[in-house]
């Protein structure tokens, strides 16, 4: 169904869809950045390291595994995947009513 034919809960469904999507994107590109040592002093990295690590406030030091990288991936990937399934889960949800 095309975008602009949706009303109501649809659309508000849509926009939590879309929102939990650019959550989960920003902590993906955190992960991808901080796996490829990206230069921590350029401003589009650090910006995308604060909103991941505000993003991430409640899962970004669950996990103490050895390797730096492990908690990086683990502990931002969850966030990442909480997000998109709870998001898709209620843009779901509304999507039915």
């Amino acid at each position: 169904m095309s975008l602009r034919y949706r009303t109501g809960s649809n659309s508000a469904g849509t926009v939590i869809a879309v929102v939990a999507d650019i959550m989960a994107v920003i902590l993906g590109l955190w992960i991808l950045m901080y796996l490829l040592d990206a230069n921590r002093s350029n401003e589009l990295v650090q910006f995308v390291h604060g909103a991941a690590d505000w993003l991430a406030g409640w899962s970004r030091d669950l996990f103490t595994f050895d390797r730096a990288w492990a908690r990086v991936v683990a502990g931002y990937g969850l966030a990442a995947v909480v997000y998109l399934f709870v998001g898709h889960a209620i843009a779901n949800r509304m999507h039915r009513h």
